[in-house]
């Protein structure tokens, strides 16, 4: 998937209120991060604990310029739950944790300014 790094560039086409609510995004909080030295680009393997509707699931992410694994425990972050898993080399990463660019492109980490329940649903 490519994303976006341009904070300039236009929107993109609108969509309907029902398409937004077919992407879940899902606040968890990460309960293991660990070094994904097999991964093409330098990357993390995360374990996120979404509460007791979904429970842990795992991503990969490229996280590495901005984040040490040992800080990120803890640490909630908001994710799409329900996109298919995607199998990245021998991992299978099953939610796609959220950011944005720095100024260098660099992904900073999507969280919320307060602590909310593992599987609060964004809205």
């Amino acid at each position: 998937m490519h994303l976006v790094h341009n904070p300039a560039a236009a929107p993109a086409a609108q969509i309907t209120f029902d398409q937004f609510l077919a992407v879940d995004i899902r606040v968890g909080t990460i309960i293991a991060a660990e070094p994904f030295p097999e991964a093409r680009k330098q990357a993390l393997k995360l374990t996120v604990d979404f509460g007791a509707g979904i429970g842990t699931r795992r991503s990969s992410a490229q996280v590495t310029q901005n984040y040490e694994a040992s800080a990120l425990i803890g640490r909630q972050v908001a994710a799409v739950v329900n996109f298919p898993s995607r199998q990245i080399g021998k991992f299978m990463s099953e939610v796609l944790v959220l950011g944005f660019p720095d100024t260098n492109g660099n992904v900073v980490l999507f969280k919320p300014d307060q602590p909310v329940p593992n599987g609060a649903r964004l809205f």
